[in-house]
């Protein structure tokens, strides 16, 4: 580890660091990423190394040289995040899935599987003005049975949180399914620690948008993850009132 950088001292995401994490468009390899959300402005180096047993010592240190070099770390004295111990993280991150074309022309289909009714409905109504085909599911069941159909969606919106269901165990089993496994993931859930942001980076997901959260957000992350350019903001009959909108909630 370079001299000037002490296992003893405490970083925390920059003000680009921040944008990648809250941004819906990161740019960062996922190995960066996985690195990224665990300098929380309270941990040491030292605690973050310890957090990454199955990193060799020589990758975790060009890992953070890269961060730190590249202007997404900086000393927790210098950055502008000022998180208690015990918040959670506020996510919106998404990347386009590797190997995987960008969307076409052709009306888009995404699967949302959300059990809160109020919340699912909304998010239906605001992907469906980005011009998406949506198909809603609440449980295991439903869920099976929408991802049984075609065509093979072309996103899925999974909350982490089923009343039948972990999210995380339904993701896992989408990456070992031979239609599916391509298919880019975003888990929408109000569970913000750092252990389930890291959960959701390890089971395959290609997007993790914590609630609450700005609708903008969402359309942003959701057309990264389909490799589409961020929609015109004219385009978007809502884009004038997103500022004085409230977040949507956590369900």
């Amino acid at each position: 580890m370079h001299a000037t950088s002490s296992m003893s001292q405490v970083y925390a995401p920059s003000a680009r660091g921040e944008e990648e994490l809250r941004g819906g468009n990161t740019s960062i390899p996922v190995a960066q990423l996985d690195m990224l959300v665990r300098f929380d402005g309270q941990l040491p180096l030292a605690r973050v190394r310890a957090s990454m047993p199955r990193v060799a010592p020589q990758e975790f240190t060009a890992l953070f040289h890269a961060l730190r070099d590249g202007g997404l770390l900086v000393p927790k004295e210098a950055s502008p995040c000022h998180r208690r111990p015990g918040d959670g993280y506020c996510l919106a991150m998404a990347r386009a899935r590797a190997g995987r074309a960008a969307a076409g022309a052709r009306t888009l289909d995404i699967v949302v599987v959300e059990d809160e009714p109020v919340l699912a409905s909304f998010i239906k109504i605001y992907l469906s003005l980005d011009g998406a085909r949506i198909r809603l599911a609440g449980s295991r069941a439903e869920a099976s049975a929408e991802l049984g159909k075609q065509p093979v969606p072309d996103l899925i919106l999974l909350d982490a949180v089923l009343p039948d269901a972990d999210g995380f165990d339904i993701l896992r089993w989408m990456r070992r399914h031979a239609a599916l496994k391509d298919v880019p993931v975003i888990m929408l859930t109000g569970r913000t620690t750092r252990e389930w942001v890291l959960q959701g980076i390890a089971s395959g997901a290609d997007g993790y948008v914590t609630k609450p959260f700005l609708p903008e957000s969402l359309i942003r992350a959701a057309r990264t993850c389909l490799g589409l350019a961020p929609a015109p903001s004219e385009a978007d009959p809502w884009a004038h009132s997103l500022a004085c909108r409230p977040p949507v909630a956590a369900a």
